[in-house]
């Protein structure tokens, strides 16, 4: 297995090296929008600890990422009033991991509508930024 590498993107965001429109944080984990979005709404939500994938990353870490993505999701579904999610987390360069610091997509999802495909397109920050206040005002409930 490839050692983790300290200069990730999520990295340097975890170093504030690089900007992001945060969702949520706490202790263990970070959540924040995916700057080339397939769905309005797609946040990201990474550990705080370094780790490449599932392969390595601690049991107990995994634990406490899956808790903030479950929190995540919930207020994705309802701030951006989907009609459900999808999850999804890649591993290793074969399994369609691109950056190499384990993460979980949130990607709320509407009847009728697929998501777009990964162009490499950036989102516009106003947009992130919008989609980000429901998100954050349904997690402060």
């Amino acid at each position: 297995m490839t050692d983790y590498d300290s200069q990730n993107v999520f990295a340097k965001i975890l170093r504030s090296e690089l900007p992001c429109e945060k969702v949520y944080e706490d202790e263990a984990t970070l959540a924040f929008m995916d700057i080339m979005p397939r769905a309005d709404g797609h946040v990201l939500v990474i550990p705080k600890t370094p780790a490449r994938n599932i392969l390595d990353i601690k049991p107990e870490d995994l634990s406490r990422l899956m808790v903030s993505v479950q929190k995540v999701a919930r207020a994705v579904k309802v701030g951006m009033d989907a009609d459900g999610l999808t999850i999804q987390q890649f591993n290793e360069s074969a399994g369609g991991q691109v950056v190499f610091h384990i993460h979980i997509h949130v990607l709320p999802r509407w009847e009728g509508v697929p998501l777009r495909p990964h162009t490499g397109q950036m989102e516009k920050p106003e947009a992130l930024k919008a989609h980000a206040d429901k998100i954050r005002a349904a997690l402060a409930g």
